[in-house]
């Protein structure tokens, strides 16, 4: 070896080619960075020359000046780093999350992956709503033996199937002076300005197809409901809308003349709602369009505010008078109240201004936090209140705890599609059940989640006048009535398994859930159940009940300090 040469070192040579090896890689990736945009600007200066002796080349030239510009302008704008790192391909980003949805929904999709709905619940409306059969083949895809899995017990003697059409109760008790017979599935609040016209018109229809009630939401009553012919529903929201004065209090006078119309079959105050409970909202003035501003009693042009709370009540005992005086304007229709449970002592508190000051609903809607709606904060929608169950089964006991049971029907909504679903809350507590989306799936929703976007694709969430043409209201009104018949078919179906010919006969022992690998419980034996008047002797065995009823107050909504 000639001293002072550099010797032959393997480490050192096999560190420079990787070096070599990495500045080449990355100035190629700095380079293709680049390259479409180079492309397109090569391929426009070549062809747009040439165009014109050959014209077949202006429309590739003209497509990659266009692109050539985009990625110019991609470079110089500052406010998205990855068009300016990668101009005109970084769009490719944006084109992808516009289409995620579909692509999810459609290719990528589990059969049973709710997002909210599945794609099974889906086309089980979707079926029924076109008469089609809702059987399949081969057994159940439901995985029987995971936890959470619900059943309900079959007879060894199974019951004739019942007519369907006798699947009623009656609403109203004995302060009530026009009782309503009613379904056990009805349509739940939707307003109109959240759906679209036309929505409201099918809805509507086929509930008067059907005899079930529609809900309107708190947007107060549209011509379009009228149009149908159907059950009303009249949801009052703390903006009082359809009878409102100018600063937006309630106005008994408004609000008596359009209680008494026949259509109107019962009045349901909205205290809160499961997607977004304790949240008022505000129409923005745009949007109050002076059909809205008519249906709602509101000045056109200016934000439509609906506040958190009412503003005719603010304790429970004032809640009751509002009550009593609802149902005198009314003609003694109905009278009752929907909210999502939250504070268990405030719900209790109502409970005790019944038994003081004798004025008892005729009905209570237990909303769900997995309900849905048009637009809510996340958090919201996340994060505030209780689902339907738990509050359902909340509501059922402390009426049967306080003794007023018998005096009042109670109504669920939160995520209902299949007769099982209604099934499965009968049997503890409820006397009928709401659907919201389901109805809209039987409309045609496709679930594109846009509800908030004015551009819904079918025409049901929208106030878009050429995108609601698409909804032919004489066919949808239709599949809404065929829905809802279908179901009812199925549950009584499923009733006549269970030795039942009626949904009232459902008790929490008919329905089973499994909740481990190896163990199956009774709903019987899951929930707590309270005992008639348990609660007004002091001696309730179930320290929440006890102590919630002991913190509620008939004066306040303020628990007691």
């Amino acid at each position: 070896m000639v001293p002072g040469h550099d010797a032959f070192t393997p480490a050192r040579n096999y560190g420079e080619i990787a070096s070599s090896f990495g500045w080449a890689l990355n100035m190629t990736l700095r380079l293709s960075r680049f390259s479409t945009l180079t492309l397109c600007i090569l391929v426009a200066l070549a062809a747009i020359p040439l165009a014109f002796s050959h014209p077949w080349l202006w429309l590739p030239g003209l497509l990659a000046l266009a692109l050539a510009l985009i990625g110019l302008w991609d470079l110089s704008q500052t406010e998205h780093a990855i068009r300016r790192n990668y101009p005109v391909i970084g769009h490719i980003r944006w084109f992808a999350e516009l289409v995620r949805p579909e692509l999810r929904q459609y290719l990528f999709e589990a059969d049973e992956e709710a997002a909210p709905f599945s794609r099974s619940q889906r086309s089980l409306v979707y079926r029924r709503a076109k008469n089609l059969a809702g059987d399949h083949p081969f057994g159940t895809l439901l995985d029987v033996y995971r936890e959470g899995y619900e059943f309900i017990g079959h007879s060894t003697r199974p019951a004739p199937v019942s007519d369907p059409e006798s699947f009623r109760i009656t609403i109203g008790n004995d302060q009530c002076r026009q009782p309503y017979s009613a379904s056990v599935f009805n349509i739940s609040a939707m307003s109109f300005g959240s759906l679209s016209a036309n929505a409201i018109r099918a809805l509507n229809t086929g509930a008067r197809l059907g005899r079930f009630s529609h809900d309107t939401g708190e947007g107060s009553i549209s011509p379009y409901h009228r149009e149908g012919g159907g059950d009303i529903v009249w949801e009052l929201g703390s903006g009082y809308f359809g009878c409102r004065d100018d600063k937006g209090r309630f106005d008994p006078e408004r609000f008596a003349r359009q209680a008494v119309d026949p259509q109107v079959k019962m009045i349901e105050i909205k205290l809160s709602q499961g997607a977004k409970p304790g949240h008022g909202g505000i129409l923005p003035a745009p949007k109050v369009t002076p059909e809205i501003a008519a249906t709602r009693g509101v000045p056109v042009g200016q934000d439509c505010v609906s506040p958190a709370s009412h503003s005719a009540f603010s304790t429970p005992l004032e809640m009751m008078a509002f009550i009593a005086q609802l149902r005198e304007l009314s003609g003694g229709k109905p009278v009752g109240f929907k909210l999502c449970l939250g504070h268990p002592w405030e719900f209790m508190g109502l409970v005790k201004a019944m038994l003081e000051s004798g004025v008892v609903p005729d009905f209570i809607v237990v909303d769900g936090a997995e309900g849905g709606t048009g637009a809510a904060p996340v958090e919201f929608s996340d994060h505030i209140g209780l689902p339907m169950r738990e509050g359902l089964l909340f509501v059922h006991n402390v009426l049967v705890g306080a003794g007023l049971r018998d005096k009042v029907k109670v109504g669920v909504a939160g995520r209902i599609v299949s007769a099982f679903d209604i099934a499965s809350v009968l049997a503890i507590g409820a006397d009928w059940a709401n659907a919201a989306r389901g109805f809209m799936f039987a409309l045609g929703c496709v679930q594109s989640l846009s509800c908030n976007t004015n551009r819904c694709p079918t025409g049901v969430a929208t106030q878009d006048a050429v995108r609601q043409r698409a909804l032919v209201v004489p066919d949808k009104a239709q599949r809404v009535h065929r829905f809802h018949a279908n179901t009812l078919h199925a549950l009584a179906d499923m009733l006549a398994a269970a030795g039942l010919t009626h949904p009232e006969e459902l008790g929490p022992h008919h329905l089973v859930r499994r909740v481990s690998a190896t163990e199956i419980r009774l709903f019987s034996d899951l929930h707590v159940f309270l005992q008639p008047g348990e609660l007004l002797t002091g001696l309730c065995e179930h320290a929440f009940y006890r102590r919630n009823w002991d913190l509620a107050r008939a004066d306040s909504f303020d628990r007691v300090s």
